[in-house]
C-alpha cells in the first residue's frame, strides 16, 4: 500500500506553488487579481468593478475594450496607484502600486488621461520639459526627444502655445507627453480620438516597435475597437467585468465572426442570456452569430438582468426589465490567483534613506518653473491679484473709521424771534444770547449743520422724515438762567436751572451718527463755556465735570475706529486673498486633470503643496508689502512698533490662508462647493476674532470659541504691536505668532493626509 505525502512535504509543495506564483506576477508589467471596487451609496451602490482578473505581459500591447461607463479609465486609475480597490491586489512592474520603491506612481509610467491635462499657456516645448524634468530627464535630453515626438506625432512649431491647437492636435500634445521620458510601462486612455487613419496607424507603428524584444508594455483603451488587432492581448470590459481575455485572432476563430466589434456584440449578449425565454430581437442578434460550443458557463449567466448593449459597440437592446446580481463569463480564477496566497512579505525591499526623501530637487525643480511660467503667461491675472489687496486697504482707510461729515440738526431757539429775528455772534465777553455763540461755535468747531425753525412741530417733522439727525430746543431764558447759575451757584433758582439745559431729541436708528452727535455737543458746550469763561477773566475750572482725561498712556486722545480695527482689517485681507489664490490655483489644476497627471507621474503631495507655497509666497510678499505702504506711508494709519514684526506676523497670517486654501481645494470637488466653504468661514472669522468688534463685547461662549480661531490672537498681537509699540517679549504678542504658526501646521498636515489618502 503506498502511503500519501506527509505534512511536510504538503507544506513544501505549497510554498513552491507561492513562490511560484509571486515570480509569475513579478515577471508580468501587470497582473490584477480579484478586484473589487464599488462606488455610491450603501443604499443605492453603483458597482464599477467585480471580480476583475487581468494580466498584461510584458512587452505586450494590451487593448482594454468596452463601452463607456464599463469601468476601464476606473480599472487605469487603480493600476497608476491613483484609485484603491475595496477589495483585491494588482502587482504592476513587479510592485504593489503606491507602495516605496515600486515606481508606481512614478517615472516608470507614462499616462495619458481622457482629458487633455494641459496648461493652455504652455508651449508645446514647455509642456514637454515639465514632464521631461518630472522624470528627472535634462533638459537636452526633453530637446532631443521633442524632434522625434513632433515627427512622429505629425506636431505643429514647438512653440506654439496648447489653447491655439486644435482638438486632435492637443491630445498629440498630451500623447507625447507620456512618450517623452520612455517609460516602462505606457498607458494610454483613448489616445486615438480625433486622430486621422493616416497618423493613427503611424501611432500604432510605433507602439508595435517599442514592444518589441519586451523593451515596453502598453495598455491602451480606444473607441475604435477594431484598430486593436494590432495587439497581443485584449480584454473586453462591460460593467464591471471582463467578458474575454485573449488574443484578436483566437477572438475572431473561436466566435467565426468577421470582426472584434461582432465578438464584443456576441460576448455581451451571452453575458444578457437568462434561463427565461429571451425576446425575438436576441434571438434576431444571437442567430447572426454563431455561439461556439462550450462558449456559455452556465455560472456566468445573467438571471432576469437589466442588460444592455449600448454606446460604441451596437445599438440599445435591454434583454429585461428587473435586476440581478452581475457575474462574469470569463474562465474562473486558479487556486494559485487567490490573494490569500500571495506571501505577506512581498514588498520590494526599501532602504532607510529612502523614507527620508519627502521632496525631489528635479520635482521641486519642475513645479516651481511651472508656476511661475504660469503666472508670467498671465500678468494681468497676476496684477489683479496683487492690486486687489491694495484697492481693499485703500477704501477702507478712505471708508471706515471717519467722523461723519455735514450732520444736519434742526434747532428751535427761544431766546430769538425767528424768522424775524436771527442768532448774531457777539464777540468777547457777552452775556447776550449766549445760545447763539454756543451755535457759532458748533458750526465753527464741528461738522454740524444747523437748520432753524420755529416751532418745535416743524423741527420735529423734519427728524420724522429723515431730513435731519436730531432736534434742539433751547429755552426761552437761557442765557439769563446760565448767568444765574455761574453766579449764584448752590442758591440759583429751581426755575433758572430747568432753564439752563438745551433739550436734545436725537434720531438714534443709527448708532454711530448719534453717537459722534453726542460727542461733537457735549465737548462743544464744555470748549464753549471755557472759552467764554477765559473771555470773562473767570478760571475755566469753575465749570465742566469733576473728571479730567490726560494724554492717553497709548493712542489718541480722541479715539479712532480706523486705528482699531485697522490691524484685524490687514490680516484678514492677506488671509482671505491667500485662500482665493491657494485654492483657485489648486482646484484649476484638478479639474483640469493636470494635478492628476502630475501625480501619477511621480510628483507627491507634499512636493505639490510645497512648490506652491514657494510660489504664493512671492506673491504673497508682494500683497503685504504694498497693503502695509498703503495703510502706513500714505496714510499714516498709527504705527509705534517694529515694522520687523509688523511685517513677519502679516506673512504668517498670508501663510496661513494659504494652507487653508489647500484644506478647501482638498476637500472641494468643484469651484462653487470652494466658494461656499471660503465665504462661509469669512464672516465668523470677522466677527469672532475681535477684528471690528472688542471680544471682550462678546458672549462668555462665544469669546471662549474665538480664543482657538486662526487670527482672533494674530490680531489682539498685530494691535499691541501697532498701537503699543510692544516686542515679542510681552506674552500678548508672541501668543498672536505660536497661534498662527500652529493654524499653518494644522491646516499643512490636513492637507498633506488628503492628498494622501482621497485617492482620486
Amino acid at each position: 500500500m503506498t502511503e500519501g505525502p506527509t505534512e511536510l512535504e504538503l507544506r513544501r509543495r505549497h510554498l513552491k506553488s507561492q513562490q511560484s506564483t509571486l515570480q509569475t506576477r513579478r515577471s508580468n508589467a501587470v497582473c490584477v487579481r480579484r478586484a473589487y471596487k464599488r462606488y455610491g451609496t450603501k443604499d443605492h451602490p453603483n458597482v464599477i468593478l467585480e471580480g476583475l482578473n487581468m494580466t498584461v505581459p510584458k512587452g505586450c500591447i494590451y487593448g482594454l475594450l468596452g463601452a463607456s461607463g464599463c469601468g476601464k479609465t476606473t480599472l487605469l486609475n487603480c493600476i497608476v496607484g491613483r484609485k484603491r480597490l475595496n477589495a483585491g491586489e494588482i502587482w504592476v512592474l513587479g510592485g504593489k502600486p503606491g507602495s516605496r520603491g515600486s515606481g508606481v506612481p512614478g517615472p516608470r509610467i507614462g499616462y495619458m488621461p481622457q482629458e487633455i491635462a494641459l496648461y493652455g499657456e504652455f508651449s508645446i516645448r514647455e509642456t514637454l520639459k515639465y514632464f521631461g524634468w518630472i522624470a528627472e530627464m535634462s533638459s537636452q535630453q526633453v530637446d532631443a526627444k521633442l524632434e522625434f515626438l513632433v515627427n512622429l506625432l505629425m506636431l505643429p512649431d514647438a512653440d506654439r502655445q496648447v489653447k491655439n491647437l486644435s482638438g486632435g492636435q492637443q491630445r498629440r500634445v498630451s500623447l507625447a507627453a507620456a512618450l517623452v521620458h520612455d517609460p516602462e510601462l505606457l498607458i494610454l486612455d483613448e489616445p486615438t480620438v480625433g486622430v486621422d487613419p493616416l497618423l493613427r496607424q503611424n501611432i500604432w507603428n510605433h507602439l508595435v516597435e517599442i514592444t518589441k524584444h519586451g523593451r515596453k508594455t502598453v495598455i491602451i483603451t480606444t473607441h475604435y475597437i477594431d484598430e486593436t488587432r494590432q495587439a497581443h492581448l485584449i480584454g473586453l470590459m462591460r460593467g464591471g467585468y471582463f467578458l474575454a481575455e485573449e488574443s484578436p485572432e483566437q477572438l475572431i476563430t473561436q466566435f467565426g465572426a468577421e470582426s472584434l466589434e461582432d465578438v464584443f456584440l456576441k460576448l455581451s449578449v451571452i453575458q444578457n442570456m437568462g434561463k427565461r425565454r429571451r425576446s425575438s430581437i436576441l434571438h434576431g442578434v444571437t442567430d447572426s452569430i454563431p455561439i461556439p460550443a462550450g462558449a456559455v458557463n452556465e455560472a456566468a449567466v445573467l438571471d432576469d438582468e437589466v442588460g444592455e448593449i449600448s454606446g460604441e459597440f451596437g445599438d440599445n437592446i435591454s434583454t429585461s426589465s428587473r435586476t440581478a446580481r452581475r457575474v462574469s463569463i470569463a474562465p474562473d480564477a486558479t487556486v494559485e490567483t487567490i490573494v490569500s496566497e500571495v506571501p505577506p512579505d512581498d514588498e520590494p525591499d526599501v532602504h532607510w534613506t529612502e523614507y527620508l526623501k519627502v521632496i525631489k530637487p528635479s520635482h521641486m525643480k519642475a513645479l516651481i518653473w511651472k508656476n511661475f511660467l504660469w503666472m508670467w503667461r498671465n500678468i494681468p491675472v497676476m496684477a489683479f491679484i496683487v492690486g486687489l489687496p491694495v484697492a481693499q486697504m485703500v477704501l477702507f482707510c478712505l471708508s471706515v473709521g471717519h467722523d461723519p461729515k455735514n450732520i444736519a440738526v434742526s434747532v428751535v431757539n427761544n431766546e430769538i424771534n425767528y424768522p424775524m429775528e436771527r442768532c448774531q455772534y457777539k464777540p468777547g465777553c457777552n452775556a447776550t444770547y449766549l445760545s447763539c455763540n454756543f451755535l457759532d461755535y458748533v458750526v465753527h468747531n464741528y461738522s454740524i449743520i444747523l437748520k432753524y425753525y420755529a416751532t418745535e412741530g416743524e423741527a420735529r417733522r423734519t427728524v420724522e422724515k429723515g431730513h435731519s439727525w436730531a432736534m434742539m430746543v433751547v429755552p426761552y431764558n437761557f442765557s439769563d438762567a446760565l448767568r444765574s447759575r455761574i453766579e449764584n451757584g448752590k442758591d440759583t433758582p429751581e426755575w433758572d436751572l430747568n432753564n439752563t439745559f438745551i433739550d436734545i431729541y436725537a434720531d438714534k436708528s443709527n448708532e454711530n451718527i448719534a453717537t459722534f452727535l453726542t460727542r461733537d455737543l457735549y465737548y462743544g458746550i464744555q470748549d464753549y463755556a471755557k472759552s467764554y469763561l477765559r473771555e470773562c477773566d473767570i478760571n475755566p475750572k469753575v465749570f465742566g465735570i469733576p473728571v479730567k482725561f490726560e494724554r492717553p498712556i497709548y493712542g489718541y486722545g480722541e479715539p479712532d475706529f480706523t486705528d482699531f480695527a485697522a490691524p484685524g482689517v490687514i490680516l484678514t485681507i492677506i488671509f482671505f486673498m491667500a485662500v482665493a489664490l491657494t485654492s483657485g490655483a489648486m482646484l484649476l489644476e484638478r479639474n483640469e486633470g493636470i494635478l492628476e497627471r502630475s501625480l501619477v507621474n511621480g510628483i507627491t503631495g507634499t512636493e505639490m503643496l510645497f512648490s506652491q507655497v514657494i510660489t504664493q509666497f512671492v506673491v504673497m510678499f508682494g500683497q503685504t508689502s504694498m497693503v502695509l505702504i498703503a495703510a502706513f506711508p500714505i496714510f499714516r494709519l498709527t504705527q509705534n512698533g517694529d515694522y520687523t514684526l509688523l511685517f513677519a506676523l502679516t506673512i504668517m497670517s498670508g501663510l496661513c490662508g494659504m494652507c487653508f486654501g489647500f484644506v478647501v481645494a482638498v476637500c472641494c470637488e468643484n469651484e462653487r462647493s470652494a466658494t461656499y466653504m471660503a465665504l462661509g468661514s469669512f464672516l465668523p472669522i470677522v466677527m469672532l476674532c475681535g477684528i471690528i468688534w472688542p471680544i471682550e463685547a462678546m458672549s462668555p461662549y462665544l469669546k471662549w470659541i474665538s480664543d482657538f480661531l486662526p487670527l482672533t490672537q494674530a490680531t489682539e498681537s498685530l494691535r499691541c504691536i501697532i498701537a503699543r509699540g510692544w516686542s515679542l517679549r510681552v506674552p500678548v504678542v508672541y501668543y498672536g505668532f505660536l497661534s498662527i504658526g500652529l493654524w499653518i501646521v494644522i491646516f499643512l498636515t490636513i492637507s498633506i493626509l488628503f492628498l494622501k489618502f482621497k485617492k482620486g
